[in-house]
């Protein structure tokens, strides 16, 4: 089975990752971020490295995600091949920081890809405002991050919210403002018994 977490930069995403995988079990997949070559680079200069980091995340996702489509596990994974590509490419792409060409090239890629994949059996979504994200990604402290502009992760929240609106699988919405689930154990169990409702039915819809 296929659990994947949603949300923008600094909603909490791989917090939740972690501590549903040790609550349930599951076997985490996490976002390559420490180790990925382009990452500082392409938050220096967007529209230099733009292409290099999506094509990147592209690769890695897909290869993530036919690795989990053949294992019986029960897998979780922090952030998607869905939300690079129709979330933050298009993004770039709006804000002048990928060209038609490159948007046009990763886009046929990406179409190609999907042929292959599949919806995870739950995807869960973690909304939050912009002030909040801003809280969090300043309180994490990763230098690289510090220069993301305000209008980037207002574009990027605009893409999310569209997104989600138009999804076609098990969704599970989480307020990222009001449920502290990283702190208050209850609000971990709200997050909880949505996911059983959705995926065993074992308790009433949130």
């Amino acid at each position: 089975m296929h659990i994947a977490v949603a949300g923008n930069i600094g909603s909490g995403k791989t917090t939740l990752t972690k501590m549903l995988a040790s609550h349930y079990g599951w076997i985490p997949r996490f976002e390559p971020v420490d180790n990925n070559p382009y990452l500082a680079d392409f938050y220096a200069d967007m529209e230099r490295w733009s292409f290099n980091l999506q094509i990147y995340f592209l690769n890695k996702r897909f290869r993530e995600v036919v690795e989990i489509s053949k294992s019986d596990e029960y897998i979780i994974q922090d952030r998607t091949i869905f939300e690079d590509a129709c979330i933050f490419a298009p993004n770039l792409h709006d804000q002048g920081k990928m060209s038609d060409r490159d948007f046009d090239n990763y886009t046929d890629l990406f179409q190609l890809m999907m042929s292959l994949v599949k919806l995870p059996d739950l995807m869960i979504y973690i909304r939050s405002s912009v002030p909040n994200l801003v809280a969090q990604i300043a309180k994490r402290g990763r230098e690289y991050e510090q220069s993301i502009r305000i209008d980037y992760l207002e574009g990027l929240n605009r893409r999310y919210e569209e997104w989600i609106e138009g999804f076609e699988g098990k969704l599970l919405v989480v307020d990222g403002d009001n449920v502290k689930f990283e702190s208050n154990p209850a609000d971990f169990q709200k997050i909880t018994d949505g996911i059983d409702a959705r995926l065993y039915g074992l308790f009433p819809e949130m």
